[in-house]
This record gives structure tokens, sequence and C-alpha cells, in this order.
């Protein structure tokens, strides 16, 4: 396959891709972007070899870049750092850290410890859920009845809590 074949299926196959990205990602700009990198790709892959089926190829370089993508935003919204203040996270210890950091460190997880055992069950149920398993806020209300909201709501009080007694602990 050359360049100009593939070029040809491209812009006859583009706004059929880009539909489909779209209803992937739930996103216009980002399935601009996907469509971009798959372009990119599929050309760097006719650089390295021939190949012989190019449409199912292009096809799939655009589904596997929207996964990835949808994995890693799933994966990015799973983590504190949207829930919990940088200056909370950057207080954390580092794998290398003094005694001092250490102590600080562990001093902070008893009394987070302490504070998350004073939760309702539902409560810790929720914040295990989201956070250790890594379910979505809606897998979470599903799986325990409660309407999305609640779900929400109970995780901000959760990290309410969180936050609170990582400031306490930064007070003289």
């Amino acid at each position: 396959m050359s360049q100009s074949r593939f070029n040809h299926v491209f812009l006859t196959q583009r706004v059929i891709l880009l539909r489909t990205l779209q209803r992937m990602v739930n996103n216009h700009s980002t399935a601009e972007d996907l469509l971009q990198e798959t372009y990119l790709r599929v050309t760097r892959a006719l650089s390295e070899r021939p190949i012989d089926h190019l449409e199912p190829f292009v096809y799939q370089t655009a589904r596997n870049l929207a996964l990835d993508h949808l994995r890693s935003r799933r994966i990015q919204a799973r983590t504190l750092q949207e829930d919990v203040p940088l200056d909370v996270l950057q207080s954390v210890a580092a794998p290398v850290s003094t005694p001092e950091e250490a102590t600080q460190a562990e001093q902070l997880l008893e009394h987070l410890s302490v504070s998350l055992g004073q939760l309702s069950a539902r409560q810790q149920r929720i914040f295990i859920l989201s956070r250790l398993h890594g379910c979505s806020y809606q897998e979470i209300a599903d799986q325990l009845n409660v309407s999305l909201s609640t779900v929400q709501k109970e995780l901000k009080l959760i990290m309410a809590i969180c936050v609170g007694v990582a400031e306490r602990l930064d007070q003289p």
C-alpha cells in the first residue's frame, strides 16, 4: 500500500471515522486529536511494512487510540489529585524521606485510619470501592442501590475529612 492510497482511504473515511471517535470519547475536539493521531500512526506503520487490509487497520488503530484515551481518563479520574489539594498531596512522605517526614506520614495514616473508621458502613464501602477498587461513581451507585448524587456527596464528605485530618496535623 502506498501513502497516496492511504490518503485516499483516509479522506473518504474521515467523516465516518470522526463520528465513530466522537461517539466513543463524547468530545469533538478529542475525537479530532485522535483522528490526527490515527493518521500519523498509520503513516508510520506504512513506512515500516506493507498493510494488506488498510481500512480495517485504520479503524482498529483509531479504536485502539480512543480506548487508550478513555482508559487514561478513567485512571486520571481515580487519582486523589482531583479530590485533595496539591499541598496535601505533596506533604505525603516520598519513598526516600527523612525520619521526621516518615514519622509525620505514619501519624497521618494513623489519624486517617481513626477518622475513616468512624464513617458509617455505607461511607466506608463507598470509599473502599472508589479509592481501593477503582470503581466509577456510577458503578458504586449501582452496587449499593443509591443515587449517583449520594455517592458524589459521600465521597466529597469523606475527602473533606481526609483533608481536615491532614490540615490538623500540619498545625503546630
